[in-house]
Order: C-alpha cells, then sequence, then structure tokens
C-alpha cells in the first residue's frame, strides 16, 4: 500500500478578501475530486486573502499510480486561471504489501500485542451485546 502526499501552496494575487480566496479553493478542489482520486484540505493560515496551503492525499496499491495522480494535480493546480502555483512538496510512503507495514492495526489486535486501534469497532459490538 502506498500513500501520495502533496503540499501545494497557491498564490491567489486577485483575492481582496477571504471570500475570494474561498472561491478560487473550492473551485480547484472541486474540480481536483471530480478528476482525480484524491483527498484535499486546507492546512495552512486560512486568515491570508492571498495565500491557500492545501494538503492532499491518495492511496494505491502502487508507487507509480501514487506518483502519477499527485503529477495530475500539480499539473491541474498550474492552470488555475486565478491562482499561481507557488510550492508544491511531494511524497510517496510505503507501507508495504497490502498495508502490512502499518504498526497498529487488526494483525497486532490478533497477536495480543496492541491494544485495539481507534475506530475498531468489535468492543463496541461487545459493548452493545452484538458481539
Amino acid at each position: 500500500m502506498f500513500v501520495g502526499v502533496a503540499r501545494l501552496i497557491l498564490q491567489i494575487p486577485g483575492a481582496r478578501s477571504l471570500k475570494d480566496r474561498r472561491q478560487v479553493v473550492k473551485s480547484f478542489k472541486e474540480r481536483a475530486r471530480a478528476r482525480l482520486p484524491v483527498s484535499i484540505s486546507e492546512v495552512g493560515d486560512v486568515e491570508r486573502h492571498q495565500v491557500a496551503t492545501l494538503g492532499a492525499v491518495t492511496v494505491a496499491r502502487d508507487a507509480a499510480y501514487c506518483t502519477s495522480v499527485i503529477s495530475q494535480l500539480t499539473e491541474l493546480a498550474s492552470t488555475l486561471p486565478d491562482g499561481v502555483l507557488a510550492d508544491v512538496r511531494t511524497e510517496v510512503i510505503s507501507f508495504g504489501d497490502g498495508g502490512e507495514g502499518l504498526s497498529s492495526g487488526i494483525e497486532a489486535r490478533a497477536s495480543g500485542s496492541r491494544s485495539a486501534p481507534p475506530g475498531d469497532f468489535t468492543d463496541l459490538a461487545e459493548k452493545w451485546g452484538r458481539g
């Protein structure tokens, strides 16, 4: 399992207000999500009118696919009509075959070496009498 991560810094020179800035960011996020298998969120200072820092992530079974998606996202950002892609940082992280390199999860729970990870619903099912 591979996770592709990107940090995009957009300059929005025409933004005179936060509303102008939000419109550009929202439009980019919607276009990216419609065309690419990515999740995007603002991760930087949201009070600056003319700068937006976005974090994006994609997950795939091979690194080349992650790299391709992040590259397409970067290309999409570089064609913004109302913004300029000022900086990009990317990384593809490997978690091993099928995500077996994760430090906690169902494998760790089965071996009894770790406590249940957040989001493990087994305990809730037992608590509600459905386990």
